[in-house]
């Protein structure tokens, strides 16, 4: 297994972690207190994408980094992400205040939404980071 495939299963494996932990974290009912758990839940996942960081690169992401990456990305891709993002969190907020009326089958829903909302975030950041990687990796040889 070269070293790149062992990057990319590392890299799959911390993001169906912290998909499955999210979901997990989704589930259980907490009726008027969604919006501060979704903060938690984005904590969590800023620290799934600097863990895929340091995956590929063996470093910490630090604000330099992330800075010239914004710079590269440009900042309407950045932003109309990062609107998509707090749309996501926010509707899993609101669709998690009506399932706590649903029960069980409804908070079953909700985990497998806001599991793969994180999971779909998580890699499209991995395949930022694999795309990084491989170019920086074809520079050296």
């Amino acid at each position: 297994m070269s070293r790149l495939d062992k990057k990319r299963l590392e890299a799959i494996l911390a993001v169906a972690t912290y998909a499955v932990g999210s979901g997990s974290a989704t589930v259980a009912p907490t009726p008027g207190v969604e919006i501060p758990k979704q903060f938690i839940l984005t904590a969590s996942d800023v620290l799934m994408y600097t863990s895929i960081w340091r995956i590929y690169f063996e470093e910490d992401l630090s604000s330099k980094g992330l800075s010239e990456m914004l710079m590269e990305l440009g900042f309407v891709t950045v932003a109309a992400t990062g609107t998509a993002y707090i749309v996501g969190k926010a509707s899993t907020a609101i669709l998690k205040e009506i399932t706590n009326w649903t029960g069980p089958l409804g908070w079953g829903l909700l985990a497998a939404i806001s599991g793969s909302i994180t999971g779909l975030f998580g890699a499209a950041w991995a395949l930022y980071c694999d795309h990084l990687y491989s170019q920086k990796e074809s520079r050296t040889a």
